[in-house]
């Protein structure tokens, strides 16, 4: 590779939250300000939206059903780009598994003399291996070759930093688990409100009317306050449903990709390494 041409696989260059400059969280776990940030802009466009059909059904249960729409939204809105960023940032780590690491060459094999060569190869496919999942485990098994005695050894090392790694990925689900946990409270919070109104309000109705005629204007708001505690329980369910299946795929996808960053350090590492003692070859 030559000095002023670039490495094919660059983190700065493809990961979703650096493009937009934010903060970006580690491998493809999401950073705190890029979802955050979406989740506001789209709940502000949702409730735009909302505008454009004034007094339809669905304007009315997320604008006149008290303050619990609006949290569900944020809430909502939060986990799922929580889980979009997540997405993108899979997909470049993935990228990894398309470059080989070792020569077609049979008869090559990895030992503590031709490790620097692998090494080498990890800069010439992308600027920072540390950057990448997959680079960043070969590498360090690689670094602490020479400090090896087995074969089994490297192996060992390469599947504890690959139950690390995948420890760390599934922490980024934490903030999402807590929304969808936070999300069917909202609704059910809106319930007993919903309910507390209109049991309050069927009371005042009937202290304070004996008329039929005048009981049924009354009762406006006693439907009012039914219809915040059915609808927002509604809202989160089906909201919570639908960001629990997204975020499954996603990590199907993301079991899938260790289960072949496995299955790459296997075939290119551990199947190619010959180490040496005392000029015995093991």
């Amino acid at each position: 590779m030559t000095q002023n041409q670039s490495p094919p696989l660059s983190f700065q260059r493809s990961d979703i939250e650096k493009k937009l400059f934010m903060p970006a969280g580690e491998f493809t776990q999401p950073g705190p300000v890029l979802p955050a940030a979406l989740a506001i802009l789209s709940g502000v466009v949702f409730y735009l939206l909302l505008q454009l059909v004034p007094g339809a059904w669905l304007e009315r249960s997320f604008t006149q059903r008290g303050w619990v729409p609006y949290a569900i939204v944020f809430f909502s809105a939060w986990a799922f780009w929580i889980i979009v960023v997540k997405y993108f940032k899979i997909n470049v780590q993935a990228r990894a598994l398309g470059r080989p690491l070792c020569p077609d060459d049979p008869s090559f094999y990895i030992s503590a003399d031709t490790a620097v060569k692998v090494l080498d190869r990890l800069y010439d496919i992308c600027d920072e291996p540390r950057d990448f999942l997959l680079y960043n485990r070969i590498q360090f098994a690689l670094s602490n070759l020479k400090n090896l005695g087995r074969v089994g050894d490297v192996d060992e090392v390469l599947r504890s930093r690959a139950d690390s790694d995948e420890s760390g990925a599934e922490s980024g689900y934490t903030v999402v688990k807590g929304l969808l946990w936070a999300i069917p409270v909202l609704g059910f919070i809106g319930t007993v409100l919903g309910l507390s109104v209109a049991i309050g309000s069927f009371g005042a109705v009937l202290a304070t009317s004996a008329d039929a005629e005048e009981i049924k204007p009354a009762l406006q708001s006693v439907t009012a306050g039914l219809a915040t505690a059915f609808e927002t329980t509604l809202q989160a369910l089906v909201v919570t449903l639908v960001i629990h299946m997204f975020m499954t795929m996603v990590r199907r996808k993301e079991e899938r990709m260790f289960n072949r960053f496995n299955d790459y350090c296997e075939r290119q590492v551990v199947a190619k390494i010959r180490i040496k003692h005392d000029g015995v070859q093991a």
